[in-house]
């Protein structure tokens, strides 16, 4: 069994850093409230179930050990960021009541863009493959592993709801400049591409 008390409050401050998912779900529950932020996200939850699986199976390590790897999916997860941060940008105010709702996204387009963002960013799976192992019995490996994954799982869920929470509270503050509130999204997107397109591949030895 994992050493509960030293994972769970390492774990959630992971699940509360501050990244691109979190933003979005925070972007998302400005847009359209806290359910629509949550439905999107679970595609985030939907992807990182895979991901904890080929972390366990030791695909992070070969994602650690290969350069040209990381570094593809590195760019195309940078790339990706800095594209809709972008659009976010160049998305003009509305000028009325149907224009505003027409800017929405769709709830297909949300839950599209948490798992494309999930999916892009090469530092979850490496998180899964250097963070868990800590945790795990080796003696018990399979049930250990499962046990860490899915309390993963849950605490995310709950910095999902703090982050959804937080961006509908901030739309009933500042309904009147919701468009700022999405250029700041919008320029968090592309700073967290940046971010991800200039980091560094991580040792080996830290898996």
């Amino acid at each position: 069994m994992p050493d509960l008390l030293v994972f769970l409050p390492a774990c959630f401050a992971l699940n509360l850093a501050f990244g691109p998912n979190n933003l979005m779900a925070l972007t998302h529950g400005a847009q359209k409230g806290v359910g629509f932020s949550l439905a999107a996200a679970s595609a985030r939850l939907a992807v990182f179930v895979p991901m904890i699986a080929a972390s366990a199976l030791g695909l992070g390590m070969l994602l650690s050990a290969s350069a040209v790897l990381f570094g593809v999916i590195k760019t195309i997860g940078a790339l990706y960021l800095i594209w809709m941060g972008i659009r976010l940008l160049r998305t003009p105010p509305p000028r009325d009541a149907e224009e505003a709702r027409r800017q929405v996204p769709t709830l297909g387009g949300a839950f599209r863009r948490e798992g494309l963002i999930a999916v892009s960013n090469p530092k979850a799976i490496l998180i899964f493959a250097a963070f868990f192992p800590q945790f795990v019995d080796t003696s018990e490996y399979w049930q250990s592993y499962a046990i860490v994954g899915g309390l993963f799982i849950a605490l995310e869920a709950c910095a999902i709801l703090f982050y959804a929470t937080a961006g509908r509270f901030a739309a009933v503050f500042l309904a009147s400049r919701l468009h700022w509130f999405q250029r700041v999204s919008g320029g968090g997107m592309v700073l967290f591409g940046v971010l991800l397109f200039f980091s560094r591949q991580p040792a080996r030895s830290g898996i």
